[in-house]
């Protein structure tokens, strides 16, 4: 009787505990019992359907590539081969080529669009249940095998968008016109369809394929006007054959123009307002009369620019809706938990009461953490797009000096431009290593801006407001006389050496008190060793985040001198400065331009010697020489041209003594006394 009434009593315990458990459960899991603060679609993104569109990304992929594949097809019949067997078949097919990336003149803005929708399009599948299109549901152990061979597709699936213009036929534009409008149509009809997804968050979707939307636009934009102008103007052949010209004669009027430098060379000391604008000139790229960087390099910072936005926009949308969530689900029964540990400030902690106030103090915490985590991503993002900034003007100066062959002023010692394996890989991955490095960058400086923002606002600003948690204050409080003696020995060492260790000579300074410095020097050893400390901590932090901010910089070795080389981006950056240098030098190609038209100086008006010198020469004669007489006087010229860039110091010179118009060139003989 007595066993059963012990055993129903444990029963009863047992139902009434697994009651309370219910309960327990109910009070923790708050979101199936407490009505949220926002809407529960609008904190849960798995509570958004799965949604089709109209025309699934399968059904776009499987009608486009064959189609993708039908135009590659098409245009190689308009190209002819230059080398395999030029014979056969009249050179028919040719190899299409994406773009000319070594000239300075064509469609820059086209190509970069179409690398943006590659890379936009190549972030969008790492996250992506299926990444390649054409395979659905595919499986957890095959998905990274479909990773690898979309890295492959998706630049065969898009490989027309470009190759249309490189072409430069009409219709290769008509064709551009058609694809581009295509793919617009379909990626606007796809998001207006389904604006919202179940990934991350519900409108992450949306906004990583902006970037494609507006390249794809562009496209639409740029393809009609190539074809409207294919029909209003006739190009002629050597600018089908030798690209960049205009660029070439433009560079050379500004290199042998006799332009007044701006500014007076006697002024030596700046103001410091003129010495803070010219700091801030330094970061904002302003084109050039006469310059133009390469395409590689036009490539290489907007996909920066891409990398930036869509590393950001991951980073947002992956923590932000996870704090509000927290933030919005805050209970009571967890306040009592964060005050038991001494997370929270409370005026009774051990007796828990109404918790009210705690409970703000939490939402207000969290609330500050998102402050601070918004903050430091928007201030990660302009510092990445600051230095890409000074990436471009550091690149232009770079250039400029080299192709003046001021080789030490880019580097610290010689180098010889001229193709190698090692340069050809580096030139080919300079873009993809400035896209990576961006990427990476951003995400280190968030890290540490982060790290920094949530100490200065836990340990300064809160503190401060509410009088609590002031332990940071307390310790240096307590440490006052420490920081006091470390203040004043710096004070006095520097005190001392001004007016006691240096003897004022009127050429130079010599010590003195030799004695009394080295017994100075043996008693503040110890304090100096603490102050040690607090410089190498200083030195630390510094080189920390000096290294963070221009981290995706190529054009600057974090690694000291002899050891640069293992800096495998400014390793990157410097044999694609050979590469640049040594096959798209400007005066290089105006000379060969040159050479190539006085070979054949009979041909149609397009060939003219006087259209192909109107860009280069610097004086109008009045009469036009015979061919002879011009190729004299052309070769003078480059002779000039050649000991001028050399020689720079000679510029000042000439200026001076040849004053007339034969100092373009005319004559290279010394005037007769």
């Amino acid at each position: 009787m007595a066993a059963n009434g012990s055993g129903g009593m444990h029963d009863a315990l047992l139902d009434n505990g697994f009651a309370g458990t219910d309960d327990l459960v109910s009070d923790w899991y708050i979101y199936e019992t407490m009505e949220p603060a926002m809407p529960q679609d609008d904190m849960f993104p798995s509570v958004i359907p799965d949604c089709d569109p109209t025309i699934s990304p399968r059904l776009y992929h499987i009608c486009m590539a064959p189609v993708s594949l039908a135009v590659l097809v098409g245009l190689s019949l308009l190209v002819k081969r230059r080398r395999l067997h030029r014979s056969c078949w009249n050179g028919i097919p040719g190899l299409l080529s994406p773009a000319n990336f070594l000239e300075e003149e064509g469609n820059r803005g086209l190509v970069a669009a179409v690398f943006g929708i590659l890379f936009s399009s190549l972030c969008v599948l790492v996250l992506d249940r299926d990444p390649l299109p054409l395979i659905a549901h595919s499986s957890q152990s095959t998905r990274e095998y479909w990773k690898i061979l979309a890295l492959l597709y998706y630049p065969a699936f898009y490989y027309p968008l470009i190759a249309c213009a490189t072409v430069r036929h009409r219709v290769s534009y008509l064709v551009g016109c058609l694809l581009s409008w295509c793919h617009c149509v379909v990626h606007i009809w796809q998001k207006v369809d389904c604006p919202q997804s179940p990934k991350i968050y519900r409108y992450y979707s949306t906004l990583s394929y902006i970037p494609i939307i507006l390249c794809l636009v562009l496209l639409s934009l740029w393809y009609p006007a190539l074809l409207i102008r294919s029909f209003t103007t006739q190009e002629e052949t050597l600018d089908k054959e030798v690209t960049g010209r205009g660029y070439y004669k433009k560079y050379l009027k500004a290199v042998l123009s006799k332009r007044p430098r701006k500014g007076s060379s006697t002024k030596i000391e700046e103001s410091l307002l003129s010495r803070v604008q010219t700091y801030l000139r330094s970061y904002i790229y302003a084109p050039e009369e006469g310059f133009q960087i390469p395409l590689k390099l036009v490539l290489s910072i907007t996909m920066a620019v891409i990398a930036v936005y869509q590393v950001a926009l991951l980073l947002l949308v992956a923590v932000i809706p996870t704090l509000q969530i927290v933030r919005a689900g805050m209970t009571k029964d967890i306040v009592v938990l964060l005050v038991q540990f001494g997370l929270v400030p409370s005026e009774s902690p051990a007796v828990p009461g109404d918790m009210e106030k705690e409970l703000n103090t939490v939402k207000y915490y969290l609330w500050s953490l998102e402050v601070c985590y918004i903050c430091s991503l928007v201030l990660c993002c302009l510092l990445t797009c600051a230095m890409l900034l000074r990436t471009l003007v550091m690149h232009r100066n770079n250039l400029k000096a080299l192709y003046q062959g001021a080789v030490l002023d880019v580097f610290y010692k010689a180098h010889i431009f001229r193709p190698s394996r090692q340069a050809v890989v580096c030139w080919m991955s300079f873009a993809g290593f400035q896209t990576a490095f961006a990427c990476l960058g951003l995400l280190i400086q968030q890290v540490i801006f982060f790290i920094c923002s949530v100490g200065f606002t836990f340990l300064f600003v809160i503190p401060l407001q509410s009088g609590t948690n002031t332990h940071l204050f307390k310790i240096i409080q307590n440490m006052w006389p420490f920081w006091l003696t470390l203040v004043v020995a710096v004070i006095v060492q520097n005190l001392a050496a001004h007016y006691q260790f240096l003897e004022q000579h009127p050429l130079q300074k010599e010590l003195t008190n030799r004695r009394a410095l080295y017994i100075v020097t043996y008693l503040l050893f110890p304090i100096n060793v603490l102050v040690g400390v607090l410089a190498g901590v200083w030195r630390m932090v510094i080189s920390g985040l000096y290294n963070a901010v221009h981290f995706c910089q190529l054009d600057i070795s974090l690694l000291n001198r002899g050891v640069e080389n293992f800096d495998p981006g400014y390793h990157t950056y410097c044999h694609y400065l050979k590469i640049e240098v040594s096959q798209s030098h400007p005066v290089m190609k105006a000379f060969c331009l040159l050479l190539l038209q006085l070979a054949r100086p009979e041909g149609p008006p397009g060939l003219r010697t006087s259209n192909v010198e109107e860009g280069i020469q610097l004086i109008q004669p009045k009469k036009v020489p015979p061919s002879r007489a011009r190729f004299k006087q052309s070769r003078a010229r480059w002779w000039l041209v050649y000991t001028l860039l050399n020689n720079p110091s000679l510029t000042a010179c000439r200026k001076t003594a040849l004053s007339g118009p034969t100092a373009n060139g005319t004559q290279l003989s010394s005037p007769k006394p």
